[in-house]
C-alpha cells in the first residue's frame, strides 16, 4: 500500500493505492494529482482565470464555450439541484460571497434578500452541441464548491485505473472514493467524525465499510462562527440565504463522488425527514446526525456501518 498527500483545490488530497511496485504507484498517483489540479483550475470560483469565472463574468450577456469536464460537472450540478428541489443550488454564489467565515461576519438581511433573487439553477442554460454554459441573469454567480471535490475524487479514480491501479482510496478533504479492496482483501473503512468534537480531538462517531463506493460528509463544524451563542456555518439554504439548522452532519454514500458530494449538501439542507426520503428515492445511503445529535441511517447500511462505543 502506497500513500501520498498534496494541497490541491485549497484542501488536503490524499491518495492511497495498492500496487506491486513503488514506481508504478508513484507514477499513477502523480498523474492523478495532475488530473485534479487541471480540473481545479477550470472550476475555481476565486480565480479570474477559471472557466467558471468567465461564465460568471458573461452572466446575462453571452454563453461561454467550456471544457468537457466543466460542462459535465455543471450538468451534474443541475441534476442534483433538480432532484433535490433546489436544496442544492450551484447558483448560490451571490449569497455565499456575502458571508465571511474567516472574519466571522454575517451579512444584513436586506443584502441576503437582494441577492437571493439571483439564485435559481433553472437559469443555467447548457448547450451540449456548442459546449457552452450561459447564466440568464446578470450578476448571477455559478459556484461549484458544493460538488467539485467529489467530482475531483472521481476523476482521480478513473485516472488511477487507466494507469493500472486495481485498488485504492482517494480523499479530497471529506470526499472519499474507494475502489477494489485493501491488500488483506477487506473493504476500505471510512470514519465519520463526531460533529461535536471534545477537547479538540478528531473523534470518530461511526465507521462505514465500502468498496467501489464514494462517501461525502457535509458538516456544520467545517467553517463556522458564533454570535450570541448561535452557530453560523457555511451550509446555506438556497431558499433563505441562512445556514440550515436541522442537521449537524450528513455522510452520503453513492456510486460516484460527484453525487455523494452534491446530495450530502442537499440532504443537510433538507433535514433528516425529507433528507432520508430523498436518499431512499435515489437508491443511495446516508448517515444523518440531526441537530440534537441523534444518528439516523438508511436500512441499506445494515452490516456495513458501526457506531463507536460511547455514542
Amino acid at each position: 500500500m502506497y500513500k501520498k498527500s498534496r494541497m490541491l483545490m485549497d484542501t488536503f488530497v490524499t491518495i492511497t493505492v495498492v500496487s506491486g511496485s513503488a514506481d508504478e504507484a508513484d507514477e499513477a498517483i502523480e498523474k492523478a494529482f495532475s488530473a485534479i489540479e487541471r480540473f481545479g483550475a477550470l472550476i475555481n470560483f476565486f480565480s479570474d482565470k477559471s472557466e467558471v469565472a468567465e461564465i460568471n463574468r458573461k452572466a446575462g450577456m453571452s454563453e461561454v464555450r467550456v471544457s468537457p469536464a466543466t460542462i459535465d460537472i455543471v450538468e451534474r450540478a443541475v441534476y442534483v439541484a433538480a432532484k433535490s428541489g433546489g436544496a442544492f443550488d450551484p447558483t448560490i454564489g451571490p449569497v455565499t460571497k456575502l458571508w465571511d467565515f474567516t472574519k466571522k461576519k454575517k451579512p444584513s438581511g436586506v443584502r441576503i434578500r437582494n441577492n437571493l433573487r439571483l439564485v435559481n439553477y433553472q437559469n443555467i442554460i447548457i448547450n451540449r452541441d456548442k459546449q457552452t454554459v450561459f447564466l440568464k441573469e446578470k450578476d448571477m454567480l455559478l459556484d461549484l464548491g458544493g460538488i467539485a471535490k467529489g467530482y475531483a475524487a472521481d476523476l482521480a479514480v478513473i485516472n488511477l485505473q487507466q494507469n493500472g491501479i486495481k485498488s485504492g482510496l482517494v480523499a479530497v478533504a471529506g470526499d472519499i472514493r474507494g475502489f477494489g479492496s485493501r491488500p488483506d482483501g477487506g473493504e476500505w473503512k471510512i470514519g465519520v467524525k463526531n460533529p461535536r468534537q471534545r477537547n479538540g480531538s478528531d473523534e470518530i462517531i461511526a465507521r462505514i465499510s465500502l468498496s467501489n463506493k464514494a462517501v461525502s460528509t457535509s458538516g456544520d463544524y467545517e467553517r463556522y462562527f458564533f454570535i450570541n451563542g448561535r452557530r453560523f456555518h457555511h451550509l446555506l439554504d438556497p431558499k433563505t440565504g441562512y445556514p440550515a439548522e436541522c442537521c449537524r452532519s450528513v455522510s452520503m454514500i453513492a456510486d460516484e463522488g460527484v453525487f455523494a458530494d452534491g446530495f450530502s449538501t442537499a440532504v443537510f439542507i433538507l433535514g433528516p425527514k425529507k433528507g432520508l426520503e430523498l436518499v431512499q428515492a435515489l437508491g443511495m445511503d446516508a448517515i444523518i446526525i440531526d441537530n440534537n445529535g441523534k444518528i439516523h441511517a438508511t436500512p441499506g447500511l445494515e452490516g456495513r456501518f458501526e457506531i463507536e462505543e460511547n455514542h
